[in-house]
């Protein structure tokens, strides 16, 4: 290619990839599949050909900013949790916790507990989960309250409000990526791999998914760790935790790396901060009631999982019902215990490699989950930047596909996608593994060692 074509392709991948945003954010309500897919589709080949021909570093963190102000005054088309979102956050700006009683509890719902005045009835119809328990940690929580609290009034600005915030933590999860990049001797261009991937783009300052914050907490802490402040980067860590609990998964991969002594230092400090951060909803309830969530999402919930499926069609056959009860437990107990191999087993855990090694076991635990929504991914995605691996970026690519559950109202779910997506993710995974990109870790341009204590 000539470098005079260079620059005119890379502004048709970056309109595109615009475009197709657009046309999420303010024209294709979620049971539209046929429409929603093409423009995955198109703003997936529009990011690989700004992947392929090599968008500039500045150019292509203005470009992923302003992807991600086209959402700015968009209402969530495909996701109606933050409808819930309102509900917690009315709670909270009223001095209320939200971990103690269901929606349905509520007048608006049918019940006799008097809430809040924003806790109507027409709120109440558009809430997903009415009957189950909050399962937004603290963070989440206070981020709710403070958009009800500044405008109680206003759905919309209350939106725009939760979508700062998510950006502000994009901004920081941009110049954490740069940084670490560069810290280990990689090229900071990687970070495009995850800035401007259609999903992220689309489920994080779009959908209003916290996982952008859970991004920006683990990366904050892996950078904090490579200066050696090791509680500062527990206090990071425990931010993305108090957004949601995954990142806890992460923990036994820094024993090799840091040592018993700072290890458990490093599990004290997050564990202060994050009972600190549940301090303000603290009652007899609250373990109860997060332990019932937990409870539902590993025996209950079941959506776009790939070895459960399996596993369920062949409790099926030999059993006649869903087996998701004991299935749920003993996948996670597998996870679990996959990653404390993985931590026992790596061969080179230094800091360079953490990312590696973090992205290896959210795999696992995604490949064993009941419930894997397209946004879960976005973490993959952005450790994925660190490795040369493609599969996270496909495997939420073609986790869209999941979307076509959503187009009549009573949500069936398409095995045939659900296979057709985890194929393409082993045949990416496989071309990954042909690589050899394991076998050829990269290390950092200096000396990396986790520091003093400070």
């Amino acid at each position: 290619m000539s470098a005079a074509r260079r620059p005119t392709l890379l502004g048709a991948a970056a309109l595109l990839l615009a475009a197709t945003q657009l046309g999420l954010a303010y024209y294709t309500p979620r049971p539209h599949t046929a429409q929603l897919l093409a423009l995955f589709g198109l703003g997936t080949l529009a990011y690989a050909a700004l992947l392929h021909y090599r968008l500039p570093l500045r150019a292509g963190l203005l470009l992923a900013l302003l992807l991600r102000l086209l959402w700015l005054p968009a209402t969530p088309a495909l996701s109606d949790d933050y409808h819930r979102f309102r509900w917690d956050g009315a709670q909270v700006a009223a001095g209320q916790s939200p971990f103690l009683h269901r929606p349905d509890e509520y007048q608006a719902g049918g019940g006799t507990l008097t809430g809040p005045p924003q806790l109507t009835p027409q709120l109440y119809q558009h809430l997903n989960s009415p009957r189950y328990y909050s399962v937004y940690p603290p963070v989440c929580q206070a981020l709710f309250g403070l958009a009800m609290r500044l405008f109680p009034a206003s759905e919309l600005a209350q939106i725009i409000v939760l979508r700062l915030a998510l950006l502000l933590a994009e901004a920081a999860t941009a110049l954490l990526l740069v940084r670490l990049l560069r810290r280990f001797g990689q090229p900071p261009e990687r970070a495009f791999l995850y800035l401007l991937h259609p999903l992220v783009l689309t489920e994080l300052v779009g959908n209003l998914h916290f996982e952008a914050v859970v991004i920006a907490g683990v990366l904050g802490a892996l950078w904090l760790l490579t200066r050696g402040q090791l509680l500062w980067a527990a206090g990071a860590l425990a931010v993305g935790v108090a957004a949601k609990l995954t990142p806890l998964l992460a923990l036994p991969l820094l024993l090799r790396r840091l040592g018993w002594r700072r290890t458990v230092l490093f599990g004290l400090t997050l564990g202060v901060v994050l009972a600190a951060s549940f301090a303000p909803f603290a009652s007899a309830a609250l373990l109860r009631n997060i332990g019932r969530s937990l409870d539902l999402y590993f025996h209950s919930f079941e959506f776009n999982a790939s070895v459960y499926y399996l596993l369920r069609a062949i409790g099926y056959q030999l059993t006649g019902y869903n087996e998701i009860a004991r299935l749920g437990t003993g996948l996670a107990a597998t996870a679990a215990l996959g990653v404390l191999l993985l931590a026992a087993l790596e061969s080179l855990p230094t800091l360079a490699t953490l990312p590696r090694a973090a992205l290896l076991a959210f795999t696992l635990y995604y490949l064993l989950a009941t419930t894997v929504h397209p946004w879960y991914l976005t973490p993959l995605v952005a450790l994925s930047c660190f490795t040369g691996w493609r599969y996270p970026a496909a495997w939420a690519a073609l986790a869209t596909l999941s979307y076509a559950t959503y187009r009549t109202a009573a949500y069936h779910e398409n095995l045939a996608l659900v296979a057709l997506e985890y194929l393409g993710v082993l045949l990416m995974a496989l071309g990954d593994w042909r690589r050899r990109v394991a076998t050829t870790p990269v290390e950092p341009a200096a000396p990396i060692s986790p520091g003093r204590a400070d």
